[in-house]
């Protein structure tokens, strides 16, 4: 059984997409970003980082004691490696798989993170930032727009890394995108939305978090971090 630490964000969906895939039996912790949960003390023994998904296996592959995993990248990787699936198996498709596990995780959740800050969140609507966000979220839509091309998934089987770049595409209106710009990638996007997979993930993050809404204090607590929120903790 593994425990989930979860919210509906889109670094809490991949992971819920994985484990729908797979069909390995899991159990959801709801953690309220917007209520300050992840500074639980509990939270942190398992995700130093404050922060959204984490997880704990009871049942590792060594049969040793349960382990504890932060950072969403890491998790899928962990996990694709216990299940064998959703990542290839050779060297080169694995290392190929990697790459673009790595790209999202350095590139298309930070820029899409930064664009959804300061065109949806930020008090002060200040134009050279978003301009600079929107772009540069354009620009790795079209890097990934570029991989799709000839191929039904990013390294030509569904894997890892589809999962990750999916649910930063998810909300490419409030990014300033239009998929019609970027064949290829609106071709595989609906793809994976289609899935029974992800369709349940999905339905999940529902059940969870039925109205989601930013309030002031949720930007507080989001936003408002620093280093003494960390000593804090």
């Amino acid at each position: 059984m593994i425990d989930l630490y979860y919210w509906t964000t889109p670094n809490g969906h991949k992971v819920t997409m994985f484990l729908e895939e797979a069909g390995l039996p899991y159990k959801i912790l709801p953690i309220n970003i917007g209520k300050g949960e992840q500074f639980a003390p509990e939270f942190l023994k398992i995700a130093p980082n404050n922060r959204i998904p984490a997880m704990v296996d009871h049942e590792p592959a060594d049969g040793g004691a349960p382990l504890a995993l932060f950072e969403s990248g890491a998790i899928l990787l962990y996990l694709a490696d216990k299940c064998g699936q959703l990542i290839a198996p050779d060297l080169r498709g694995r290392n190929e798989v990697l790459q673009w596990l790595f790209w999202q995780m350095g590139g298309l959740g930070p820029m899409a993170g930064q664009n959804h800050h300061f065109t949806q969140y930020a008090p002060e609507k200040i134009p050279y930032a978003i301009e600079r966000y929107v772009k540069e979220t354009a620009r790795l839509y079209a890097v990934l727009d570029k991989q799709l091309t000839g191929r039904d998934f990013i390294t030509g089987s569904y894997s890892i890394a589809d999962m990750a770049c999916y649910p930063w595409v998810v909300p490419y209106s409030k990014q300033g995108q239009n998929l019609d710009d970027f064949p290829q990638l609106k071709r595989w996007f609906f793809n994976i939305r289609e899935r029974a997979a992800t369709q349940r993930a999905y339905a999940l993050a529902a059940e969870i978090n039925p109205a989601p809404t930013m309030t002031d204090e949720d930007k507080r607590q989001l936003f408002g971090q620093d280093a003494s929120t960390v000593r804090r903790g």
